[in-house]
This record gives C-alpha cells, sequence and structure tokens, in this order.
C-alpha cells in the first residue's frame, strides 16, 4: 500500500500575479513595495519566484517574500517557508521553513497546514509527533487538501498515532482519489478488491485501478492484469 505523499508543492506561486507588460508597471510595483505595501511585496516575491515579468531570481524572490511574511501576507508566509524547505534563494533550513509554514498554518492556508502534518509525522524541522501531524493533516483535508487526505488514510492504515482502522482509511482514501489522487485510487482499488473496510467488489476495484493507470501508475495497470488472468471483475 502507497503512504505517505511528500510534502505540498502544489502552492500556485503565480496566482493573483497580475501580468505587468511594461517597465513602467513594474517600476510602479516597486514603489509600492519600498513603501511598505505587503500585497506588492508579496507580489514581487512572486513574480521574481516564478519568472513572471522579470528574470527569476530567487535570492531576490525570498527578500521580498520575508518582508511580506513579516507583515502576516499568509501566501508570502508559504511561500517563504518552501524556500527554506528546498534551499531555493536561501540557506536550507527546516527549523525556518516550519516557522514559516506553521504561521500559514494558523492564518489557515491548507498547503501549508499540510506541510506542517508532513515535517511533524517525518520528524523534519522538529521531533516527530503523530499527534500533530494528525491535527494538522485533519485542518488540511477538510479544506479539500488531496495529500492530506491520503496521509490520513496512510496513518489510519498503519495505525500511526491512532488504532488501524479501515473504515477510516477508505473515507480518506475516497476523498483523495475523487480529487485524482493516483496513490488513493490506486490503494482504494485494492481495499475493494479485498473487501477491507469497504465492501468486496470487483468492479469497484476495476474502476479505481483504472483511473490510476490511466493516470500512469505501473501498479495499478499490474494489479488490473492480475484481477483478469485470475478471472475477476470480467463482464
Amino acid at each position: 500500500m502507497d503512504t505517505n505523499n511528500s510534502p505540498s508543492q502544489s502552492a500556485d506561486l503565480k496566482k493573483g500575479v497580475d501580468v505587468f507588460d511594461s517597465a513602467k508597471s513594474l517600476q510602479k510595483l516597486k514603489l509600492l513595495a519600498k513603501q511598505g505595501d505587503a500585497v506588492a511585496r508579496s507580489t514581487l516575491g512572486r513574480m521574481y519566484a516564478t519568472g513572471q515579468g522579470v528574470q527569476q531570481n530567487y535570492q531576490i524572490a525570498a527578500k521580498w517574500f520575508k518582508l511580506a511574511a513579516k507583515q502576516g501576507d499568509v501566501i508570502a508566509q508559504f511561500s517563504l517557508g518552501q524556500m527554506y524547505d528546498d534551499g531555493r534563494g536561501v540557506q536550507q533550513n527546516y527549523q525556518e521553513a516550519f516557522k514559516w509554514y506553521r504561521l500559514a498554518a494558523v492564518q489557515g492556508d491548507s498547503n501549508a497546514q499540510y506541510n506542517l502534518g508532513w515535517m511533524y509525522n517525518n520528524g523534519q524541522g522538529m521531533p516527530q509527533d503523530y499527534q500533530e501531524a494528525l491535527k494538522w493533516y485533519r485542518l488540511a483535508a477538510k479544506q479539500g487538501n488531496t495529500n492530506a487526505q491520503f496521509n490520513l488514510g496512510a496513518m489510519y492504515a498503519t495505525g500511526q498515532g491512532v488504532p488501524k482502522d479501515d473504515k477510516a482509511t477508505a473515507k480518506w482514501f475516497r476523498l483523495a482519489a475523487k480529487q485524482g489522487n493516483t496513490n488513493a485510487q490506486h490503494n482504494l482499488g485494492a481495499m475493494h478488491a479485498k473487501g477491507q473496510g469497504v465492501p468486496q467488489d470487483d468492479k469497484a476495484a476495476l474502476k479505481w485501478f483504472r483511473l490510476a493507470a490511466e493516470q500512469g501508475l505501473a501498479e495499478a495497470q499490474a494489479a488490473i492484469d492480475a484481477m483478469y488472468a485470475e478471472g475477476r471483475g470480467a463482464d
């Protein structure tokens, strides 16, 4: 069974970035940023991080993100956390990543909540703490974060921080699978094939295996082949 997705890289750094198609517009934005406007600072950070309208420069991106993050801009806080997490534009520092993720997570950013949960789950940047991991995964999962939904399912499947619970595992895998998470689709298919936490149902198993296989998951295609070899699920 696939478990424990990696930290989220799904935050759209381009979200909210206005398209500046002239040097004059960019200069106006820089002026606002220098005057202390947090949104302008965060926007400049995203532009330099993505190379949108300017030459990509992670060091300059980190500078603007840090200024905006200190003013409480949630996107800047999450983005700065990512930069410390990955060592882009700054020296890699998991404790700093944790600090900025937490500030964004408290403000309700689901990607930051997920990443905070992942760090607690894996003991990265702080001592491993499954209860804290569950807390932050749940907050992110309730907002529809598919990676958090998957990892909650995985924790119930393995009994990390909670008693093993096949029904809860299936619940969270199903929510993630419906959003297109391939590992969740594969795992939910396997649960239907075995009747584990859900009714045994070969057709449902094949349905979820096919969805994962269509996205390129080799294990799912192998599971389909194995079922047909056993004469299961054939019309």
